[in-house]
């Protein structure tokens, strides 16, 4: 304990007293209420819980040197070892309590800031005597085990001041019932034995006591100085602005000279007139050099023969000697445990709801394979259940009702989660994108000088099945602003991206598409001709231009394809992504994604990929077609431009006449019609129609290949979708981390995955020995209150 110079001998110097009841009467004071409720809060404190809830009790602190460790001796009867080597170096926490037998316990409560591996090193120190001979050594042994460097070590890299609690539980017949909390005496200045981070820890110490409003403060002020010096003073009254709760204590009255100013200074301090506390002061005498080796009853004795013939008899009784201030703390601390007891119930039950809310958020203990392969059976239920209810298309799940974007836009989370709307949606704007960009050579297959529009022609004829088709690519060019605004919807964030991907807007700048007129397309087909012509007649031409017109005509198909693909990807990762986030924690995420879903995925995005090549390769091979939409198409062309051309010669063959027609009862009134000369109709017919013959071949060439090319478009848009999109990208999505694949790891491969990180372990463990801490406190006040 501190170093007092009254009282500045050795150990060795000092008898001991085993276990000396100095107190008789004291026992007789205290009910049976105030021995529960202060049993109470020193049950809890055995608990562990100090560091956890703000207990109440009361704490001597003061200057070094004040007179703390004689103040404690004779009230608590422990005659404290004063040598240098083990003067105070860490808050001391005696408790007094009443138990039949005779017992001391001393243990070490580490603080809370050290190392899982040192508090499981100081915890486990704990030591039972029987006699105060041993506490030297024990003390001696406390240090060793909380690092304190020895004296004049100053080259020492430990301190010499520890943050650790040595708490000594002292029990038997006649014990008061009185816990009190020694800090190590604030040190001014630096010298051979305490350096300025020793003072800098003191200080610490002092302040996290002092301010907790829990706390009834004993400042131990030394006479033989003047009080204004004394920093405890100016400490506690920052702390204490109301003197609720301090008690001030005044030692060493006998170092004061008689009448003397400074004697009568402090008696005017005793009655609460310099310095006011509302809990008053108490005025004690401690054994000087010359007492020191009287016994704790002759020193009370000493005691009360100075306070009733020195000028200090002018004060209260109640106010001086060491009986009395035990008394005086006594029912202090009764009085202010049972105040405080609702208060800190109610504190308790928080810190246990919240410390419990803190333990469920780690989730359940991953510490062993067993453990793992639970949490990961109970994670992959929940992803397969999200996830194939995201893919079927079925959004009850609050999960899916999560902010919801009413725009769509792809960058949000609310709508990835929504996977097949999402998906549904891509591949509604795959197949405008193939109608838009999908044709490389675009032509038009009507000149600007037929005479029927060809609007009216084939589409109003084709089956109903490809009726819809066609008006759409007829309104396209009028609604194109709209469709790209529409297209800016469904754009990707790059922040998603976990293959290369080109939005469906972005499509436009990157396929590229030559616009013919039907006399640039007749050309264009007329070089493939000659490049492709073989035995067949003139006016014939080879069968395999048409596929290779084709091929030509469709080569955006395959990029258009394989972007639909990267965007759908992209997509089916982020909402895989955003789930696993959402379900565990970052690390575990980072675990199952990297080792699991992210090959997964990539296996599934080439096989989409491959997919796609394969129907690349049927593609690029000769077209085959059975359905008679080709025919009818061609057949239509033809007849469309047959009848074009006949209403034309017959146009041009007629001549309006005129006659007048008689009607009986009325005026004759003006007719009117067209007289057609057949001679001249065949004539202008035989005209129109084009004598060459590659001309000819080349207009039923474009007629052949415009027919096969929409037939294969719908053809090639459905197998996307289907065989790709669906079949690779979207289905059994569910299944890639699913409690199927869970039950096929093995102990040590649960482990890996899910096992906690060395930080969050350790904090579990601080979390459930907590809240064990809290529900035996917990289960303290039920049993009183």
């Amino acid at each position: 304990m501190t170093n007092d110079t009254d009282t500045a001998s050795t150990w060795t110097d000092s008898p001991v007293e085993k276990i000396p009841n100095t107190t008789p009467s004291l026992e007789g004071l205290q009910t049976q209420e105030q021995r529960l409720v202060l049993d109470t809060v020193a049950k809890i404190r055995k608990c562990g819980l100090e560091g956890t809830v703000s207990l109440p009790q009361i704490v001597v602190c003061g200057d070094q040197s004040s007179g703390k460790s004689s103040l404690l001796e004779a009230l608590t009867g422990i005659p404290f070892p004063r040598a240098d080597d083990l003067c105070t170096r860490y808050a001391t926490e005696i408790s007094l309590r009443l138990e039949p037998t005779e017992s001391i316990s001393i243990k070490i409560i580490p603080d809370e800031r050290r190392s899982a591996q040192s508090i499981s090193d100081i915890q486990a120190f704990q030591e039972t005597i029987t006699d105060f001979n041993e506490l030297p050594r024990i003390m001696e042994k406390a240090n060793t085990v909380m690092g304190i460097r020895k004296k004049g070590d100053i080259a020492s890299t430990t301190n010499a001041i520890a943050r650790d609690v040595l708490s000594i539980e002292i029990a038997g017949p006649g014990r008061p019932q009185l816990t009190l909390v020694d800090i190590p005496g604030l040190v001014r200045a630096e010298s051979k034995n305490s350096t300025q981070q020793d003072i800098d820890i003191i200080s610490a110490i002092t302040e996290h006591y002092i301010a907790q409003t829990r706390t009834i403060c004993l400042p131990v002020i030394a006479a033989s100085y003047d009080h204004v010096l004394q920093e405890i003073l100016k400490r506690v009254r920052i702390h204490d602005k109301e003197g609720d709760r301090t008690l001030g204590v005044i030692t060493k009255p006998d170092r004061l000279s008689h009448d003397s100013g400074a004697e009568n200074t402090y008696i005017d301090l005793a009655k609460n007139q310099h310095v006011l506390f509302k809990l008053g002061w108490h005025v004690i005498r401690n054994r000087n050099h010359e007492e020191r080796n009287v016994s704790l009853t002759e020193r009370s004795i000493n005691e009360d023969t100075f306070f009733s013939t020195s000028n200090w008899k002018h004060l209260p009784s109640d106010t001086v000697g060491i009986d009395n201030l035990r008394r005086r703390l006594s029912v202090l601390l009764f009085d202010h445990v049972k105040k405080e007891l609702p208060s800190l119930r109610e504190e308790l039950e928080e810190k246990l709801s919240l410390t419990l809310n803190q333990l469920n958020q780690l989730g359940i203990s991953r510490s062993t394979g067993a453990e793992c392969k639970e949490y990961l059976a109970k994670l992959s239920l929940q992803f397969y259940e999200l996830s194939k209810a995201a893919v079927d298309g079925h959004y009850e799940h609050s999960y899916f009702r999560q902010n919801p974007d009413p725009d769509f836009n792809l960058s949000s989370s609310s709508t990835i989660c929504r996977a097949r709307a999402v998906v549904q949606s891509l591949n509604t704007k795959f197949s405008e994108a193939i109608d838009k960009y999908g044709k490389k050579y675009d032509i038009s297959l009507k000149d600007p000088e037929e005479f029927v529009d060809e609007e009216n022609s084939d589409d109003e004829e084709d089956d109903e099945d490809y009726e819809n088709e066609d008006k759409d690519e007829k309104k396209q060019e009028s609604d194109g602003e709209k469709e790209e605004e529409e297209e800016a919807v469904f754009s990707t964030s790059s922040q998603h991206a976990s293959t290369p991907s080109t939005p469906v807007e972005a499509l436009e700048a990157t396929e590229v598409i030559h616009k013919l007129t039907k006399k640039e397309g007749i050309e264009w087909v007329r070089k493939a001709l000659i490049r492709n012509r073989g035995k067949e007649l003139i006016g014939n031409f080879n069968p395999l231009l048409i596929g290779q017109l084709f091929w030509d005509t469709s080569e955006n198909w395959y990029s258009l394809a394989l972007k639909h693909i990267n965007q759908t990807s992209e997509i089916t990762t982020s909402f895989l992504r955003n789930l696993l986030k959402e379900k565990c924690p970052e690390d575990i995420e980072q675990r199952i994604w990297n080792s699991r879903i992210h090959d997964v995925l990539r296996q599934r995005y080439n096989a989409a990929v491959d997919e796609l090549d394969k129907l690349w390769d049927d593609h690029k091979n000769y077209p085959i077609n059975y359905n008679h939409y080709y025919t009818d198409t061609i057949a239509k062309r033809r007849q469309v431009r047959e009848q074009a051309a006949l209403e034309k010669a017959i146009t041009d063959a007629s001549q309006p006449i005129t006659w007048s027609k008689k009607i009986q009862g009325l005026p004759s009134a003006p007719q009117s019609s067209n007289n057609v000369n057949i001679q001249q109709a065949v004539a202008n017919y035989s005209k129109i129609i084009d004598p060459n013959m590659d001309t000819f071949s080349c207009e039923e060439v474009l007629d052949c290949v415009d027919a096969i090319y929409k037939v294969s478009k719908k053809t090639f848009v459905a197998n996307v979708t289907t065989q790709v999109i669906e079949r690779h990208l979207l289905r059994g999505l569910e299944m890639i981390f699913s409690p199927i694949y869970v039950n096929s790891l093995d102990a040590a491969q649960a482990e890996a995955l899910a096992s906690e990180p060395l930080a969050s372990r350790r904090k579990r463990e601080f979390l459930v020995s907590k809240i064990k801490k809290l529900k035996e406190g917990q289960e303290i006040f039920r049993g009183v209150m």
